[in-house]
């Protein structure tokens, strides 16, 4: 979207951008904004476009995507025009005091959230909502007679386009009402249309073998399937021929189900991505296909879409075969129980034994080989458990063990197998690290005592840092740094590489269970395999404008997972004020924030009297917990001595 607002300044053809940008450009010309000379569509002089911030007295600042202006363009509160903080605008421009430039919102090009949530508080005599993720107080589309029968603190979902109140999600005591705050604050859906449900539900509890004699039998190999213990959505299974040095990788066959255009598709694509809550999941597709007909569960027929890989001695693969089959999971694994089995080489089924050790060699060689050109980053993954009542119970760190690499390079394989059988479609790129931020981790890597320097071959100047930090035994607090300044992996319309993974092409064909992407990525591979360029072509359509869209999805899948929990802390925080914890400083730009590393870890504490070195370690005491924002807020007390 801002690109193509800046690009609106030097001129755009209309050949070259989404419909979504045709649309919007219409919107333009109606309003005069938008003038056309030949081929070209321009902005006009008196208007200017970029994003709205609104402080807490009411008055608007446009962020202006045109270069000539170096300040915010002020928007008096009368002219705002129900637009909300964060929307992308069109405003037209007007002379204010001392040649200020200020403005007039004529249109919202785009929204920053569909929805927003706000909790009912009084001012003087009257009820407004006050949002949650602003703070800024508003009159709302109520009676003042109905909101006061409501109890001061009860939250409200409110349609952004319309100002208007769709939904009670409950008050701010509840505890249990944070999973509909951060679903309602990104417009996602908990629940699915009665057409969607009967639609999935169609489909029935089981395969047919005879309906698909076309498809391959696998049934009798053995596959298995290796999740999180609480996994309930199998998307893929594998088995591995040792002797024949064959790697089966199959994928729960969800296009089988799921055609374009359908209710459940328009729905899928709408959502994007399934929501992992550390209670319950938020899937993209309906429980009756993502935890049972498409689900690849143990002893049961399922479809799948399968790649039979053939590897060589020296682990490249020699032949990559792409078919739809049945099989039948003999097994249901979860990390713990393979970790245990490669650790104590035991199992009562021999053949399930014999079979993950072959496929823990494999894996072990295979990303040997693919640390040659890609990285290594050690993360760890915030887990948070939750008690009976709601409230935080504990937290934890996922790290990578035996079984999670021992899956993810089986997957690997699989997914950089499908990226090669197309030359445009749905690709997974990640640029290398953002030179504009190399200045940053250079300087946290020196107050840390590692003098790295600048290198232009990026690939290289990592691989140096991260070997001081292994020497300086601080690997996983290096690669923390190095990872915040890479770029973020997108999706693309055509193949540029991933640099974390060192692969020239690759995509997401592993989890259509959970991921838009994959959905649409085995649509085109069977097109591809059927050969029908007809086909393939119209799957293509509007593929660009989907590719921003899922990426835009992605980020706010995650971005409701993160909200969920900053509202946890904050309610755990708001019960121990006062009380002194321990961190290590995370951000020292802009502001200063603490992560909490204590018995409970995770929490961003932000930070009033101090800064320091990133990874300093602090002892705070937390002084205030504001459970609307999810904001918590502290002051170090003393630096501490590891």
């Amino acid at each position: 979207m801002k690109t193509f607002l800046e690009n609106l300044l030097i001129g755009v053809d209309e050949s070259s951008i989404t419909q979504q940008e045709k649309e919007i450009l219409r919107n333009m010309q109606m309003l005069n904004a938008v003038s056309k000379q030949k081929k070209l569509s321009f902005l006009n002089d008196g208007f200017v476009c970029g994003r709205l911030d609104i402080s807490v007295n009411g008055t608007g600042y446009i962020n202006a995507y045109d270069k000539r202006y170096k300040d915010d363009i002020i928007v008096e509160n009368r002219d705002i025009n129900s637009s909300k903080v964060g929307d992308i605008v069109l405003a037209k421009l007007t002379k204010g005091k001392k040649g200020r430039n200020k403005g007039k919102i004529l249109l919202t090009l785009k929204p920053a959230f569909l929805t927003s949530v706000v909790y009912t508080k009084k001012f003087g005599k009257e009820i407004l909502g006050v949002n949650v993720k602003s703070g800024l107080a508003y009159a709302l589309k109520a009676t003042q007679k109905s909101l006061k029968q409501m109890p001061l603190g009860t939250l409200l979902k409110i349609n952004n386009q319309k100002d208007e109140i769709v939904e009670v999600l409950g008050n701010l005591d509840d505890v249990w009402v944070d999973e509909k705050i951060s679903l309602a604050i990104y417009n996602k859906n908990s629940e699915f249309s009665d057409v969607c449900e009967k639609e999935a539900k169609s489909f029935g509890d089981s395969v047919d073998r005879s309906l698909y004699p076309n498809r391959i039998d696998l049934r009798e190999l053995e596959f298995c399937t290796i999740d999180p213990v609480d996994a309930k959505d199998f998307d893929d299974a594998i088995y591995y021929d040792a002797k024949k040095c064959e790697l089966y990788v199959a994928i729960a066959d969800v296009s089988e189900y799921v055609n374009a255009y359908t209710a459940i598709d328009k729905e899928a694509k709408f959502r994007g991505f399934s929501i992992y809550f550390p209670h319950k999941a938020i899937p993209m597709l309906p429980r009756a296909l993502s935890e049972n007909i498409c689900s690849l569960k143990p002893d049961v027929d399922r479809l799948a879409f399968v790649f039979k890989i053939t590897i060589d001695k020296d682990f490249n693969a020699t032949k990559e075969e792409l078919f739809e089959a049945i099989i039948r999971s003999k097994k249901r694994f979860n990390y713990d129980e393979v970790d245990e089995i490669l650790r104590t080489k035991s199992y009562a089924d021999k053949k399930l034994l014999d079979m993950l050790l072959a496929v823990e060699e494999l894996a072990l060689n295979l990303r040997k080989i693919r640390l040659k050109t890609g990285f290594d980053f050690r993360t760890k993954e915030l887990r948070m458990s939750l008690d009976e009542s709601g409230n935080l119970k504990s937290t934890r760190f996922e790290v990578s063990t035996p079984s999670h690499d021992l899956i993810e390079d089986c997957m690997l394989m699989a997914n950089k197998a499908a990226a090669k059988r197309i030359s445009k479609g749905i690709f997974r790129n990640h640029d290398a690290i953002d030179l504009k931020k190399v200045d940053f981790l250079l300087q946290d890597l020196l107050a840390l005592g590692i003098d790295a320097k600048f290198d232009p071959d990026i690939a290289k100047m990592v691989e140096g840092i991260q070997k001081i930090a292994d020497d300086m035994g601080m690997r996983e607090e290096i690669d923390k740094l190095i990872i915040k300044a890479q770029k973020k992996a997108e999706y693309a319309t055509l193949p540029k590489g991933h640099f974390g993974l060192g692969f020239g092409e690759y995509s997401h064909f592993t989890s259509p269970i959970r991921r838009y992407s994959d959905l649409i990525l085995h649509r085109l591979l069977k097109a591809n395999l059927a050969d029908d360029k007809r086909l393939f072509n119209y799957l293509l359509l509007n593929i660009e404008e989907t590719c921003v869209s899922l990426n835009e999805l992605e980020r706010e899948a995650d971005k409701v997972a993160y909200d969920f929990m900053d509202r946890k802390f904050a309610r755990w925080a708001s019960e121990r004020i006062g009380q002194k914890v321990q961190c290590y400083i995370d951000e020292n730009s802009n502001i200063t924030t603490a992560k909490l590393d204590d018995k409970i870890k995770g929490a961003r504490i932000y930070i009033i009297n101090y800064t320091a070195d990133v990874l300093t370690r602090v002892l705070v005491e937390i002084l205030e917990a504001d459970i609307v924002s999810g904001k918590i807020i502290g002051r170090v007390v003393k630096k501490l001595n590891v």
